[in-house]
């Protein structure tokens, strides 16, 4: 029999799903069958990711809305997807923000854009994993699964606010590894590289998206889906023993020598 991978009647929450990385991801969790909370701070993104979702005629989705900086606001947004979905198995923690914030050399960094990249990144995730492992340890099962950066494996030069924050989330997945596997959770962290989203595509002319794909050993830059899979895969029971791992999804970037174009 051919070996499928199969979600079916499982509850899936994945935060900041309105558009991009996170809308692909819930994507690929509801062709899989499973149920998709749809959480944003954009109602309107929210909602259209909920379409898309619903046109797969797989399992149900919702949108619950919120601003993930806020704790009282997290844990909200949490416990009504876990009422609605009746438990969640599976959070893909997606949100973060490169930003203006993010995008400056050392000596430009003030407190504020190191306040903004840190919440925006950082302590966004870390409020969210609070939240899911409340609720996936009273049914003794989970797996936590927050996107870093492959920024994170190598000097970013004017993106020191941005890979300083994201490198927070890979030490915080190993972290929460060790706290929360006696509760039968599992924690991982993905990481892409740039990545072709619809942001990307508007900001880079071709010939910057041609000379990033030439530095990168497979010639390719990440596609959207590219999470989706990884995260589909490391949610189900083949990767049951895995946990407090970063894996890379960046074409071989943090391989090369070379660097691609500074953002």
């Amino acid at each position: 029999m051919p070996i499928e991978i199969d979600h079916s009647g499982k509850n899936v929450v994945v935060t900041g799903a309105g558009a991009g990385i996170g809308r692909s991801i819930a994507s690929l969790f509801a062709q899989a069958g499973a149920n998709v909370a749809v959480l944003d701070k954009r109602a309107d993104k929210a909602q259209e990711t909920v379409e898309l979702l619903a046109a797969l005629n797989q399992g149900s989705s919702f949108s619950v809305v919120g601003d993930a900086r806020e704790e009282k606001q997290v844990e909200r947004m949490f416990d009504e997807s876990s009422e609605k979905l009746g438990g969640i198995d599976v959070a893909v923690n997606n949100i973060g923000m490169l930003g203006p914030e993010g995008t400056a050399s050392l000596l430009e960094m003030d407190e504020k854009k190191w306040r903004d990249v840190i919440e925006q990144n950082l302590l966004v995730t870390a409020l969210s994993m609070k939240s899911e492992a409340k609720h996936m340890s009273e049914s003794g099962r989970g797996v936590i699964i927050n996107v870093s950066s492959g920024e994170t494996t190598r000097p970013s030069p004017f993106l020191a606010g941005y890979g300083a924050a994201k490198a927070g989330i890979n030490h915080l997945t190993q972290t929460a590894a060790v706290e929360f596997g006696p509760m039968g959770i599992r924690v991982l962290a993905i990481a892409p590289g740039t990545t072709l989203t619809e942001t990307v595509v508007d900001f880079f002319d071709d010939d910057r998206i041609s000379a990033i794909q030439q530095s990168n050993p497979l010639r390719r830059m990440s596609d959207i889906e590219d999470l989706g899979h990884l995260s589909v895969f490391l949610a189900s029971d083949f990767a049951q023993n895995i946990t407090g791992q970063l894996f890379l999804a960046d074409a071989g970037a943090h391989l090369s020598r070379e660097r691609p174009p500074s953002v």
